[in-house]
Parts: structure tokens; C-alpha cells; sequence
């Protein structure tokens, strides 16, 4: 007998339960939390509250996501941020959209140079066997799915994520490569939340291509939730 696909259930178990901030994710505000390497962790974020994700040593990517607080089912679509910004690469100053294309959140701040991606899916159990691995390798699909498990909910779905400081050159061919990110570290970005929204982020855990940095080697990331 076939099981029926569970968007919300993890592959695997990894350390992100660890890190929850909070029961039901509501975090202390102006608190810096960790985001550990290889781990990923779920806040609560009111509408009018700032988030601010920091690439502590420069080179780590987060792959974050954005749900709507009161229906999970909606949350920040990269089809439709495209269909909004009529661009792949948003920038300060852009909205971020829903899959039922209401704002979500805007980028307000973002010290880096501005290269982040917004086509490549998030890595999980199935790409990291097709990479080679035959044992579990922690992943930010599961990453979305422990993180929200641990503030007492469960993800209705694997959007394609934001990847914050990932470097997916796209040529005019259409051939994209992967490559290290341009940030530096102490770089951070800033959202500033349109509607009350739970934000998941990612310390993406790949270190089989140079994503993370040419070293591969997988670090930390940090957060905190402030007023306006």
C-alpha cells in the first residue's frame, strides 16, 4: 500500500526542536535568537514588527518562508512575488506576496549586495540522494517541518523558499550554476510584517556544493523580532 504524501511530516530528526523559541514561537522582542547550523527555527512576527535575519559569518544561506498566522494554507509564494515584481531578484523597497497575492511582508533593509535567489527549491531527503548521499542528511525541507512542529504547528506545504544571500547566477540562456554567496559577514536583511505572519528560517545545511561558501561548511545564522 502506497502512503499518501504528508507535506508536513520530516524525513528525518535533526536538532531544530532544540531551538524554538518559545512554546507557540512568540519570541522576546529585541532578543537575538540563533538559527544553528543546520537547523531551522519558526517566530511569530505581528503585523507592524520588524524582523531582521543576520548572515553572521557572511557566507551562510537561510532559506526562509512566511505564513499567514490566522491560515497556514496561505503563505509567501516566489510564482507570485515574480507575477508582482515582474522580476526574480526582489529587492528593497518590494513586497513580498501570497499565494493568494496579499502583501505579506516588504524589504525594508538589506546591507548586502542584493544577490539572493528566488527560483531554486530547498534542499530535502530526495536531492540529497540524488547527490549522492545514502544515509539521511539533514535539509531544509525538514528543517520547515521540525521548526514549525516545535511551536505546536505543521507545514501545509514546501513553498519554494526565499533564499536570503544564495547565488544562482541565471545566464542568457537560462542555464543557472551555483556558486558562493557575495555577502559579508554582519550583513543582515530586514521585513517588516503587512500581516501577522509565523517566518521560518533555514540554516541550510548543504555542503556538497559551494552554496555555503566555497569551504562548504554549513554555520550559524541569527534573528531578532523588534518593534517599529
Amino acid at each position: 500500500m502506497t502512503l499518501s504524501f504528508d507535506p508536513g511530516r520530516p524525513d528525518g530528526e535533526n536538532r531544530s526542536p532544540l531551538f524554538a523559541v518559545s512554546p507557540d514561537g512568540t519570541p522576546e522582542l529585541g532578543r537575538r535568537y540563533e538559527i544553528a547550523a543546520r537547523c531551522g527555527v519558526a517566530v511569530r512576527v505581528q503585523k507592524g514588527q520588524l524582523l531582521e535575519v543576520q548572515n553572521t559569518h557572511g557566507t551562510q544561506v537561510c532559506d526562509f518562508w512566511a505564513f499567514c498566522a490566522d491560515e497556514i494554507q496561505e503563505y509567501m509564494s516566489m510564482e507570485h512575488v515574480h507575477t508582482s515584481l515582474k522580476s526574480i531578484f526582489p529587492k528593497v523597497g518590494d513586497s513580498l506576496v501570497t499565494n493568494n497575492r496579499r502583501t505579506l511582508m516588504a524589504i525594508i533593509e538589506d546591507t548586502s549586495p542584493g544577490i539572493h535567489d528566488t527560483i531554486i527549491a530547498s534542499c530535502d531527503h530526495q536531492r540529497y540522494q540524488q547527490l549522492g548521499c545514502t544515509a539521511y542528511h539533514d535539509n531544509c525541507a525538514d528543517n520547515l517541518r521540525l521548526a514549525m512542529i516545535a511551536v505546536g504547528l505543521r507545514a501545509p506545504a514546501i513553498p519554494a523558499p526565499f533564499n536570503l544571500w544564495m547565488n544562482i547566477p541565471v545566464g542568457d540562456d537560462g542555464a543557472i550554476q551555483w556558486v558562493a554567496p557575495v555577502s559579508k559577514p554582519g550583513d543582515r536583511m530586514v521585513f517588516k510584517a503587512e500581516l501577522d505572519m509565523i517566518a521560518v528560517m533555514s540554516a541550510c545545511p548543504q555542503d556538497l556544493t559551494p552554496v555555503n561558501g566555497v569551504d562548504c561548511d554549513p554555520l550559524e545564522l541569527h534573528f531578532l523580532v523588534k518593534a517599529m
